[in-house]
C-alpha cells in the first residue's frame, strides 16, 4: 500500500484528492449542482469527454458518495443523477473554487494575453 492511500481516511487533504480523483470530477459535480442531469444531457455539456470515461466518472462520484443515481425502469431506460447530501455539501467549495478560479485567470492569464506594445 502507497504511503497515500494510508492517510484516506485519516488526513482531510488526502482523502478530498481520492474522492476528487479524476480530470472530469469537479466540472459533473459543477454541472448536477445546478439541476438533476441524465447521462446524455452530461454528455452534451461536456462534447470532449468520452461515453466511456464520463460513466467512470460518474462511478466513482457515486462509490465515493458524492452524487445519487436514480433508475427509472422503463423503456428506454432513464437514469437521472443528483447531488447527494454530502455533495450538496461541497457546493460551497465548488462556489469558493470558482471565485478562486475567475481571480486566477485574470491575474494569471491575462497579463499573458495581453498584446505586446
Amino acid at each position: 500500500m502507497k504511503e497515500n492511500e494510508k492517510l484516506v481516511g485519516r488526513c482531510p487533504y488526502v482523502t478530498a484528492q481520492k474522492v476528487l480523483s479524476g480530470k472530469w470530477s469537479l466540472l459533473i459535480l459543477h454541472y448536477i449542482s445546478e439541476k438533476t442531469l441524465r447521462f446524455n444531457e452530461l454528455q452534451r455539456l461536456m462534447p470532449d469527454l468520452t461515453q466511456a470515461t464520463l460513466t467512470r466518472q460518474l462511478r466513482a462520484l457515486e462509490e465515493n458518495g458524492l452524487i445519487l443515481r436514480k433508475v427509472y425502469h422503463q423503456v428506454p431506460p432513464k437514469v437521472e443523477y443528483s447531488l447527494s447530501d454530502i455533495g450538496i455539501e461541497f457546493n460551497e467549495v465548488l462556489e469558493k473554487l470558482e471565485v478562486w478560479g475567475k481571480k486566477y485567470i485574470q491575474s494569471h492569464f491575462q497579463a499573458h494575453l495581453e498584446p505586446d506594445i
